[in-house]
C-alpha cells in the first residue's frame, strides 16, 4: 500500500519523534508514505484568525500537490489535519469560493482526495489484525489513557472520524498492542492548545485537571496523536514528582513492534517514560538508545 504524506511543520521540528515513529510504523506494516513535494505550512492556528482566504489557500496548495500523487493523504498533525479538512469542506460545498481559491493556487479541485489521520489508515485500510500480527513485545501491564483532544474528532462534520463524544479508535489500537486502556471522561477535553505561550495559567489549570483525572482512572501514561497536545501535557504539568509520561501512540506501536529506530525518542521526553517501561520489563534496564 502506498499513501501520500503531509508531515507539516511540527513533525520536522518539535515533534520529530512523532514523525520518525509514524514513518517506521507504516514501513513495518508494509505501507509506504510518500512525502508530498514542496509542501508548505498549512497556516495552523494563525492564518484563519488573520486572513480567511489565506487560511484556505495554504492548505489548498498542499491538496493540489497531493491530488497529483494519489487519492489518500495521511496527515499526522491534528492541527494540520483540521485545516486541510476545513479547506476541503469549503471547496466541496462553496462553488464561488472554490473558483477563487483555484484561481489563486492554480489548480482544479477534484474532490477525490481522502484526507485522513494515521489512526484511520491503521484501523481501517491496514487493519488491526495486521497490527496484532506485527507485535513482538506486547505492552502487558501498561495502563494508558488515550487522549484524543479537541480537533481529531471535532467538529464532527469536518473531522468525520470516530465518535466525537466517545472515540474508541486509539483505545482499540492500544489494546491490539497488549496495553490496558482506562475509562475516563476527559479524553476529548481541551488541553489549552495554542494558549500554551500566551496564557500559561489557563493551560496549567486545564492540563493538571486532565492529568489528575487520568491518574485517578488508573493510567500510568497518557497517549496522544497531537503534537500540541503532547507538548502541553508534558511541559505544563506542575507536580514534579507525580508527572505522567505523555507519548505518541506511534511510539508505543514502535515499542510493541520492537523497532529500534523508534526507541531512540523515548529518552528525549521531558517526562521520561523509561522508569515506567523498565519496571514493566518493556525496556531493558540500563539500555542506551
Amino acid at each position: 500500500m502506498k499513501f501520500s504524506y503531509y508531515p507539516g511543520c511540527s513533525l520536522h521540528a518539535t515533534a520529530m519523534e512523532y514523525g520518525s515513529s509514524v514513518q517506521a510504523v507504516f514501513k513495518a506494516l508494509d505501507a509506504e508514505l510518500v512525502e508530498i513535494s514542496d509542501w508548505n505550512c498549512c497556516g495552523a492556528s494563525s492564518a484563519h484568525n488573520l486572513n480567511y482566504l489565506l487560511s484556505l489557500c495554504l492548505p489548498a496548495r498542499n491538496m493540489a500537490i497531493a491530488q497529483e500523487q494519489g487519492q489518500t493523504l495521511v496527515v499526522p498533525c491534528v492541527g494540520c489535519l483540521s485545516r486541510l479538512k476545513m479547506a476541503d469542506r469549503v471547496l466541496r460545498d462553496d462553488p464561488a469560493r472554490r473558483r477563487e481559491v483555484e484561481d489563486i493556487v492554480g489548480f482544479r479541485y477534484s474532490g477525490d482526495l481522502r484526507i485522513l489521520p494515521p489512526l484511520a489508515i491503521i484501523g481501517h485500510d491496514i487493519g488491526l489484525e495486521r497490527v496484532r500480527g506485527r507485535v513482538q513485545r506486547p505492552l502487558e501491564g501498561l495502563a494508558v489513557a488515550c487522549y484524543y483532544g479537541c480537533l481529531l474528532v471535532r467538529p464532527p462534520e469536518i473531522a468525520q472520524f470516530d465518535d466525537p463524544e466517545y472515540p474508541r479508535s486509539m483505545d482499540q489500537l492500544m489494546e491490539a498492542l497488549g496495553a490496558k486502556t482506562v475509562e475516563w471522561s476527559w479524553s476529548t477535553e481541551c488541553c489549552g492548545a495554542a494558549l500554551s505561550l500566551t496564557r500559561r495559567d489557563i493551560v496549567e489549570h486545564l492540563v493538571d485537571r486532565l492529568v489528575d483525572t487520568a491518574r485517578q482512572a488508573g493510567a500510568q501514561m497518557i497517549v496522544t496523536a497531537c503534537p500540541l497536545c503532547q507538548v502541553n501535557l508534558e511541559m505544563r504539568q506542575k507536580a514534579e514528582g507525580e508527572r505522567l509520561p505523555i507519548l505518541y501512540f506511534t511510539e508505543l506501536m514502535g515499542l510493541a513492534f520492537d523497532l529500534e529506530g523508534t526507541k531512540r525518542g523515548l529518552d528525549q521526553h521531558l517526562v521520561s517514560p523509561l522508569p515506567l517501561l523498565q519496571s514493566l520489563s518493556l525496556v531493558p534496564v540500563g539500555q542506551a538508545f
